[in-house]
């Protein structure tokens, strides 16, 4: 040894070792975790407000997408060779096939969802860039603590150039799918009180 300091980083993995590490049963269905920029990132444990909020995505979701985009549930979204998250709702493009024989990529997403309740930092500042990067069009933060949705669109160097928050009284619409609107009061609602 030559006495001199070594610096720890941590060991970089590809989709494909991930997806080896899935085969040999290092992870499981059960592993709530995912792969962003060569790092395997914990998730956040599903709460019922989350799961709700999930649940509504994808039933008012249809009524604006019509035949024009898939809706694509807590699965994976290959990015690049060493991010694969699982958004919590990500729309694709549709494909005869339907995503039959590969995960889809970042070409094939028209929008992609996160729901945040404790992740909203991180979903600010490490899911928004890598989405951006990626050239996602569109991304939204549905942000269960202020009752708003963050819309980014217009991905340019790793970021989105156009931001806005739509609150209970607004309109959601899907840039890649225009015409049909959403009212945000319809997502952003609060359970009835019993």
């Amino acid at each position: 040894m030559d006495g001199g300091a070594i610096a720890a980083r941590p060991h970089q993995f590809t989709v494909a070792d991930f997806h080896r590490m899935a085969a040999a049963g290092i992870l499981n269905e059960d592993s709530r975790v995912e792969l962003i920029r060569g790092q395997i990132i914990d998730m956040a444990p599903i709460g019922a407000p989350h799961l709700n909020m999930v649940n509504r995505l994808t039933r008012l979701l249809p009524a604006i997408l019509g035949d024009l985009g898939i809706l694509s549930v807590q699965n994976p979204v290959r990015l690049d060779d060493g991010s694969e998250p699982q958004p919590d709702v990500a729309v694709l493009k549709p494909r005869p096939e339907e995503y039959e024989t590969a995960t889809p990529r970042a070409a094939d997403v028209l929008l992609v969802i996160e729901v945040a309740e404790t992740s909203i930092d991180d979903d600010r500042a490490v899911k928004a860039p890598l989405y951006a990067g990626s050239g996602i069009p569109e991304y939204w933060i549905v942000n269960i603590v202020d009752r708003v949705v963050e819309v980014y669109r217009q991905p340019e160097n790793g970021q989105y150039l156009q931001t806005r928050r739509v609150g209970a009284d607004g309109m959601l619409d899907v840039l890649m799918v225009p015409g049909n609107t959403l009212p945000a009061t319809d997502l952003l609602r609060r359970a009835a009180q019993r």
